[in-house]
């Protein structure tokens, strides 16, 4: 009996010496997700062959300061449909009316003290297919600090497109951003939405030149909320 009770015994110690530790969730979880300094990613592991800025010089760009000079001679450079272009190029009323939008735009910047100088980018200057890079190769040759870069969008609303309906709505998007043209940074971007709700007046021909007018309109409404924006932006920065 005494032989089966040591027996049983020594049985009872190894198990309890090789019993495995309890798993712990919370212990394990806070490992994972605490790795350490040692394994902290401060830049890209992945293996870009198009990038076009190195590593080196992403760390160096988000890590460095920035400031716009304090004079400015602006440049500007209207992103357009080449199809819609070529489609409107002798129109009137098309052409009168991106006028419209550049002189707003110039009138906008004017009420900046710090721009001493605004004026567009010819298409001669821009080699197809547009790019950043020869956007600022072209802004160069004009000598000017920064690019103004803009796209417009507009269209009627699709409820408003009956012609039996006499009110008239329209939307227009514009995006801009300015490019520093010695750094090639981007210190302010914006995309405004604007509508507006109309009927064809008397003078008007047609629904179309109606909408035209409507849709006009709605463009007009973000060029003057971004240039309060661009105002509100050089004269803080």
């Amino acid at each position: 009996m005494q032989h089966i009770f040591l027996f049983l015994a020594t049985i009872l110690l190894y198990s309890s010496c090789a019993a495995p530790r309890p798993y712990n969730r919370v212990e394990s979880t806070a490992a994972f997700h605490n790795p350490g300094d040692d394994a902290l990613i401060t830049q890209s592991l992945f293996n870009d062959k198009n990038a076009t800025i190195s590593e080196e010089n992403i760390q160096k760009i988000l890590e460095g300061t920035y400031k716009l000079p304090p004079q400015l001679r602006v440049a500007v450079v209207r992103l357009e449909n080449t199809a819609q272009q070529r489609y409107f190029r002798n129109d009137e009323q098309y052409l009168k009316t991106q006028q419209s939008y550049l002189d707003l735009f110039s009138e906008k910047f004017s009420q900046s003290p710090r721009v001493t100088r605004f004026s567009i980018v010819p298409d001669l200057l821009l080699s197809k297919p547009l790019s950043f890079t020869n956007i600022r190769e072209a802004a160069v040759r004009m000598q000017a600090d920064i690019v103004v870069v803009y796209s417009i969008t507009s269209d009627l609303y699709s409820k408003y497109k009956l012609f039996s309906k006499p009110d008239i709505k329209a939307f227009a998007t514009t995006q801009l951003i300015i490019l520093d043209v010695r750094t090639g940074l981007i210190p302010f971007s914006t995309i405004v939405t604007k509508d507006t709700l109309s009927q064809k007046t008397k003078e008007e021909v047609d629904h179309s030149e109606a909408a035209s007018r409507i849709q006009n309109e709605a463009v007009l409404l973000t060029i003057q909320d971004i240039g309060q924006r661009i105002t509100d932006f050089l004269n803080k920065d």
